[in-house]
């Protein structure tokens, strides 16, 4: 068994799209509409996984999320070692993205930093 693919609801499939390919190198399929449902989306896949991030739209949908759900906590992205994961949370924090948590090594193991995409959702950068 695997994961296929992991999905969030957006306001802005655009910005998020956008986001995902210029500091994770995501990959964006052809954008999908269903313009009976006002839906969206974008598949983004990444380079050496297999997993891949759903975008979603619709504006039906995004509305009803005025307040935050229960649910994912964050998305995890592995970039390799502790010098990339200090050179992104740099360049993201200079391109203005919110630095949730700074590099560090935690006290499970692990080294990692965390940054808020655009619209809220935490991403921890991890090796």
């Amino acid at each position: 068994m695997k994961i296929g693919h992991i999905a969030v609801w957006s306001k802005d499939i655009e910005h998020m799209r956008q986001f995902y390919e210029t500091f994770f190198l995501a990959r964006a399929g052809e954008r999908y509409e269903n313009v009976t449902r006002g839906f969206a989306s974008y598949f983004l896949s990444f380079p050496d996984s297999t997993v891949r991030l759903e975008l979603m739209q619709q504006p039906t949908v995004t509305q009803k999320l005025a307040e935050t759900p229960l649910g994912w906590a964050h998305l995890a992205i592995s970039v390799g070692d502790e010098a990339t994961v200090n050179a992104l949370t740099e360049k993201l924090a200079e391109a203005g993205y919110v630095i949730i948590g700074e590099p560090r090594w935690t006290g499970d193991g692990y080294y990692e930093s965390v940054v808020s995409d655009p619209e809220g959702n935490w991403v921890e950068i991890t090796i």
